[in-house]
This record gives C-alpha cells, structure tokens and sequence, in this order.
C-alpha cells in the first residue's frame, strides 16, 4: 500500500507524511499567513494545506446558530458568520503556495465544492483534501476524483457505510491514490473517544494507506497513530494560542509542531522489523551480562561451591545457566578471587556442544 503524492512516497514503508494544516488561523492576515508557512517550514513538515471555500460556497446566511451546551469552541456563532471570519480568500491561495513552494513544502488544499476545485487546479495543486463534513458530497468526491490526483479523506462523523460509499464514488469516478484518515470531529478532540486501533482496520478494510487528522492537544496521539501503521498525520497549526483565532485552540505552535515531526519521526523509526535474536549493533553489550566467576581463594581438587563461587557482570564467564553443572565439580588448578571460570578449570568435566 503506497501512494506517491508530489513525487514523495506515502505508505507504511516510508517516514510519516505530515501536513500542517493553516485552516482560519491566519487571522485575515496575509502577513500572519506567510509567516505560518515559514514557521511550517522550519518545523520540517512536509506539505502545507488550506481550506478553499467562502461563506456563499459553503453555507447560506440562514440564521443557523452553533449549540452545543457550551461544548464548542464557536458556541453561540452563527455558522454563516464564522465561514466568513474564518475562510482564507482565495487571491491569496497563490501567494501562500509560492512561499511553500520556495520552502520546498509541498501545497495543496480541502476545497468545499466545485468552483473550489477548479480553482485549485488552476494552480495546480498536487492533491486533494477531502474534510470529514464533506465525505458525503458525492459530486465533490466525482469531481475531486476527476483531476486524476491523490485524494486524502478524513472520515470524522461518518459510518463504516458511509466510508465505504466515499471509496467507491472515488474509485469509480477514477481515483487511483487514495488516503483515509482516522478523524475524530470534535474540536479540541479527547483522547479517550480517538480511537487508533480503527487505523490498521480501515487499512485493511479499504487496502490504501491510513493516517490521522488530529485535534487532541499535544502529539502524544500522532506518535501512538504512528506505532500503529499511521502514514500521514495532519495537524492544525498557529504561531501562539493566545493569538486567537477561530481554530488555535487545538492548534500546534511552532516548537510543538516541529516536536511532532520528530517524535514520529522516532517513532517510526523504532517499529523496525520484528527481531527475535541478538543484534549486531547489541554484541558488544553481551559482555555486560553476567557469568560464573571465582569469589574466593580455590586451590588444586577444591571442591566449587556456592561458598567460594558468584554470578555476577561481567559476562566473559561460563553462563549462569551451568551454575548446577559446575558446583560439585573440583577445579584443576589453584584459581584467585575475580578469575572468570571456565571449562578447562573444572576436573573432568568438558564443555557442552552447543
């Protein structure tokens, strides 16, 4: 299961893939934007994303107020309102994937519907973002999938059913690299209902490369996606909380963010292989194991004992594991306290066969 997006490999053989997601955070500032893709940058992610919608072309100015007992972080908000305060306008797309792009970052975007698409290919874009409260929008899917690019889709507050029903509408209507990625839509997210274990599952299940877009605080929970098969990670980002912003709550800051590339950096490094024997790097240390050594005085035909014998580091002695076989056993000639023993020390006795 590997997929190429902008000529870098994504899939469980390869380093996690980590995308550092800008969404409202810019704060209407093209200044603060610029800057977030250089902050980005010096945190070594490899691909920088945007949301590409308006108010019009994600909502209608309907009166609908968000609820949640005081659970959101944009409770009492008009939805219509917050796409305004929180979109990025789209003159500014090019500018923002130009400084990416003179990063070496690679850019691309979650369009909102179809006019968003066929802006983004005109300055192309090497793939598509699908957010989790647009897995359902079967046209979206068609037409994302139309472009012949890598599409990553979050599948926060959808089923299994409806999972399954975005792969087939995206495979179907030409989709060939796909990316799902576990989601939880809430905002902050809590660890208890994040649920990694879904990640080797959907991996199975669906036969692409699986990752997560994460909204809990810290990366404790992208270094743990990563340990359990984790290819791409997605995080939103900010300069500093207390900035503001309609997302910076459970955005990264810049320290944090690069923290995350390199703890799943190690993380993914420290899967390795399954190993079930001594490694080379590991052969030298096998000297600080412990042996059979002489503990005191024992002279010619003494008879070994635990009295005059010790187990103890280092290991260039007979092994504990010939403890029994040694004690009873008279020695062949005189042997001084801190002597390791060996096999030609004891009278009549050889050395095992391996």
């Amino acid at each position: 299961m590997e997929i190429t997006i902008g000529g870098r490999p994504v899939g469980p053989a390869h380093l996690p893939f980590i995308i550092a997601e800008m969404s409202g955070n810019h704060n209407q500032s093209l200044d603060r934007a610029l800057a977030l893709v250089d902050a980005a940058a010096a945190a070594g992610v490899h691909a920088l994303k945007l949301q590409t919608y308006t108010a019009d072309t994600i909502s209608m100015d309907t009166g609908f107020v968000i609820r949640e007992d005081g659970q959101s972080l944009w409770e009492g908000k008009s939805l219509y309102q917050l796409y305004k305060e929180a979109y990025t306008p789209w003159e500014w797309h090019a500018a923002i994937f130009e400084r990416a792009r003179q990063h070496g970052l690679l850019a691309f975007s979650s369009p909102f519907d179809e006019s968003a698409v066929d802006f983004l290919e005109s300055l192309d874009v090497p793939a598509y973002k699908i957010a989790s409260f647009e897995n359902a929008h079967w046209p979206l899917l068609r037409r994302v999938a139309a472009t012949s690019k890598p599409v990553i889709v979050s599948t926060g507050a959808a089923t299994l059913s409806e999972i399954d029903e975005a792969v087939r509408v995206l495979r179907q209507a030409g989709c060939r690299e796909l990316v799902l990625l576990k989601c939880t839509s809430t905002y902050p997210a809590s660890p208890a209902t994040t649920n990694l274990r879904t990640i080797p599952v959907l991996a199975e299940t669906f036969g692409c490369p699986v990752g997560l877009s994460d909204h809990t605080m810290g990366v404790g929970a992208s270094v743990a996606a990563v340990a359990l098969g984790a290819c791409v990670i997605e995080k939103h980002f900010t300069l500093r909380r207390a900035d503001g912003g309609v997302d910076s709550a459970f955005s990264l800051e810049p320290e944090e963010l690069k923290l995350l590339v390199d703890e799943t950096t190690r993380a993914h490094q420290a899967l390795g292989t399954v190993q079930l024997c001594v490694q080379a790097s590991e052969e030298k240390s096998r000297i600080f194991k412990r042996s059979i050594y002489v503990a005191q005085p024992i002279a010619e035909g003494e008879l070994l004992t635990p009295d005059n014998l010790r187990i103890i580091r280092p290991g260039d002695g007979l092994l504990p594991r010939h403890w029994d076989v040694v004690l009873g056993r008279r020695a062949t000639r005189a042997l001084a306290p801190g002597t390791p023993l060996t096999w030609d020390a004891l009278l009549g006795e050889a050395a095992p066969q391996p």
